[in-house]
């Protein structure tokens, strides 16, 4: 098992960063690493990936420019670095890793979830 411990979540205001930070256990080994985020009332959807060998990334149109993935191999440690956040990024945010080659934006094929941490943006 993978375990995932997830935490920055918070309360900020519109234009505002916020840093998310997933941990896993340095035993367990991940092929790529996720961020999901599940805004109220709706589903979860995904927001960006890491493929932990090499660091390459991947992310969500809704994102890009304003969010950034990144790992720290010595930590065991991915980010989510969210600059300029809109209300309508206001959600539970969920870490999650994969043991081998999938397509990360599907949820299904993510191995392992964190417990989620949740973000809220106000206006």
């Amino acid at each position: 098992q993978v375990p995932l411990v997830e935490s920055g979540g918070g309360l900020v205001q519109a234009g505002d960063s916020l840093r998310l930070s997933c941990a896993k256990s340095a035993r367990a080994f991940a092929y790529i690493m996720g961020w999901f985020r599940q805004p109220p009332g709706k589903e979860r959807e995904f927001v960006a990936s890491i493929r932990w060998s090499d660091g390459s990334t991947y992310s969500a149109d809704s994102v890009k420019g304003r969010f950034t993935i990144s790992r720290d191999n010595t930590k065991n440690t991915v980010y989510l670095q969210m600059n300029s956040l809109k209300p309508e990024d206001t959600a539970v945010y969920y870490c999650a890793a994969a043991t081998g080659i999938i397509n990360s934006e599907y949820e299904d094929e993510y191995d392992y979830w964190g417990q989620g941490t949740q973000v809220t943006v106000s206006s």
